[in-house]
């Protein structure tokens, strides 16, 4: 079993997504990645970001294995054309604890992550809280967020192990007046200024890159890649 524990994650038996009111009036979304609600989830089909971003999302691309966790594709089927592979959230989610355990891709050029986000396509300012991989160094995890489309807060991190390898938990705790991210429940970065306060969508996705060579590296066209994730959880204060 590829699974693992954090804050204590409880490993039981369940098969699909779990929505758990607590004592205190939190609640829990605990998704151990079995299969395809689409109740709860989506997967970003037929059309491209554009920009930066140098492939089309295909539903096909968002695929769940035998052993349990959801693999998000890069590939190409032509020369010089690409698809890749994005999953999010139907609802939207506030201040919280979010948790994923992921492995990302390793190749030059490509970004593998996870993120809350919404914006003007949900009624909403631009507000994104992400954790992000860099295939072109996997030993490094980079933290960022917009807050009213605003940036420029890029944080890149040692993990001291290559993520490539092996999953393992990443985080990050949203609060009014702070957010801080975590490595396997060790905390590794925290931000107060001009902290995001809209809800947004929990989304996973990997993608090549097109003029960004100074950021991804230059994508050399390698595919099929892959990022998988184990399991996501959020919960709510």
């Amino acid at each position: 079993m590829k699974k693992n524990t954090w804050l204590t994650l409880a490993m039981t038996s369940l098969s699909s997504l779990l929505l758990v009111s607590t004592a205190s009036g939190a609640y829990e979304l605990w998704e151990p990645m079995n299969y395809f609600d689409t109740g709860i989830w989506q997967k970003a089909d037929g059309y491209s970001n554009g920009g930066m971003f140098n492939c089309t999302w295909r539903a096909g691309n968002a695929n769940f294995t035998s052993d349990g966790s959801l693999k998000l594709g890069l590939t190409s089927n032509y020369y010089n054309v690409f698809d890749c592979g994005e999953y999010r959230s139907t609802n939207k989610y506030g201040y919280g604890l979010y948790q994923v355990s992921m492995k990302p891709a390793k190749n030059t050029g490509i970004v593998s992550s996870f993120f809350t986000y919404t914006g003007p396509a949900y009624g909403t300012i631009w507000d994104e809280i992400d954790i992000e991989f860099l295939g072109k160094d996997t030993t490094k995890v980079q933290f960022n967020y917009y807050t009213n489309g605003v940036g420029g807060h890029e944080q890149l991190v040692d993990l001291g192990f290559d993520a490539a390898n092996w999953f393992h938990t990443y985080a990050f705790d949203w609060q009014p007046g702070s957010i801080k991210w975590y490595v396997d429940g060790v905390l590794k970065h925290t931000a107060t200024s001009n902290i995001p306060s809209n809800s947004g969508k929990i989304m996973m996705n990997i993608w090549n890159g097109t003029g960004v060579d100074g950021w991804l590296g230059a994508y050399n066209g390698a595919n099929p890649l892959y990022a998988e994730y184990d399991w996501v959880k959020y919960t709510s204060n």
